[in-house]
C-alpha cells in the first residue's frame, strides 16, 4: 500500500510538493485557506493539523521554522514519522520536538513542482550500532521508502547535514536567480527591439537548452562555452563583458550571503 503523505502547511514548496506528487492531497493551513484550494485542485481535502498526523504514515513540515515547538506541541503523540523542509532546522532540533519517532530532513526547490527539482537530503551523523538493531533497521527501511517518495520530484542530493547549509546556497534559492538573469537578459535584449513575447522566449528556450547540453557534457562548462566562442568573436566579446561587470563575483557574494553555516 502506497504511504499516506500529510502536509502541514500549504504554501509555495508546499504546493509544489504536491503538484509534484500529483496525488490527492491531505494538507492543512493556519487559516489562509491555501489548504481548500490545494484540496480542490488535486483532490484529497483539507483538516486540522491533528488530523493530519493522526491519519498520515509521514508528515511533512512545511510550516514556518520558528513554529516547530508550537506545531510538535500540538500533535504530541500521533505524528508516526516526520521530515522537514524547514530551512536552518537540524536533525537535532527535529528529535527534540519529536522523539521516539523517525525524523529527516529535506530541502527541496520550487521545481519540484514539474518533477525537476533538486532535492537535499540530510544524512544523519554517524552513531555507534545500537544494541537492538531491530529499530535502526526499520528506520532505515523507512528512509529508503521516503527517498522513494521525493526521488518522483527529481534529483535528490544525499550529503552530510554540515553541508546543506553551502548546497542550499545553490540549488534552494537558485530559481530565484535564474528568473532574476532572466528577467535581466530578456530585458537587454528589449532595449535592442525584440518584443518581450520573443525576448522572453528565447532566454527561456536558451537557458533550458544550455542546461541539458551541460547535463550530457557532464558538466563541462568550459566545453560549453568553448563550442560557442571564436577568438575575437561576438560570443568572446559578450563574456568579457560579464567578467567586467563582476559576474563570478556577485555569484560569489550571493552564496556567502546565504550560507550561514561559514560565518
Amino acid at each position: 500500500m502506497p504511504m499516506k503523505v500529510g502536509l502541514i502547511g500549504a504554501g509555495n514548496m508546499a504546493r509544489a510538493l504536491a503538484r509534484g506528487w500529483g496525488d490527492p492531497v491531505l494538507c492543512s493551513d493556519s487559516g489562509s485557506g491555501r489548504a481548500e484550494a490545494l484540496a480542490l485542485e488535486l483532490g484529497g481535502r483539507a483538516a486540522s493539523n491533528l488530523e493530519v498526523a493522526r491519519e498520515a504514515d509521514l508528515v511533512v513540515l512545511c510550516h514556518k521554522p520558528y513554529q516547530l515547538q508550537a506545531i510538535a506541541r500540538e500533535i504530541d503523540g500521533e505524528a508516526k514519522a516526520v521530515v522537514s523542509i524547514l530551512g536552518a532546522t537540524t536533525l537535532s532540533d527535529l528529535s527534540e520536538a519529536y522523539p521516539g519517532i523517525p525524523v529527516f530532513r529535506i530541502e527541496p526547490n520550487t521545481p519540484v513542482e514539474v518533477r525537476r527539482g533538486v532535492l537535499l537530503w540530510a544524512e544523519p551523523a554517524v552513531t555507534p550500532p545500537p544494541s537492538d538493531p531491530e529499530p535502526a533497521v526499520r528506520r532505515q527501511i523507512l528512509a529508503e521508502e521516503v527517498l522513494a517518495l521525493f526521488e518522483r520530484l527529481g534529483w535528490v542530493a544525499r550529503l552530510p547535514e554540515q553541508l546543506l547549509g553551502a548546497a542550499a546556497a545553490v540549488s534552494a534559492v537558485g530559481p530565484a536567480y535564474v528568473a532574476l538573469l532572466a528577467e535581466a537578459w530578456s530585458d537587454a535584449a528589449i532595449r535592442h527591439g525584440l518584443k518581450p513575447e520573443l525576448a522572453s522566449g528565447l532566454t527561456i528556450a536558451t537557458l533550458a537548452g544550455t542546461a541539458d547540453l551541460l547535463a550530457i557534457r557532464d558538466g563541462d562548462t568550459l566545453a560549453v562555452r568553448r563550442e560557442v566562442t571564436s577568438p575575437g568573436g561576438s560570443t568572446a566579446r559578450g563574456l568579457d563583458a560579464l567578467e567586467r561587470a563582476g559576474l563570478r563575483t556577485a555569484f560569489s557574494d550571493a552564496v556567502d550571503a546565504v550560507d550561514r553555516t561559514r560565518s
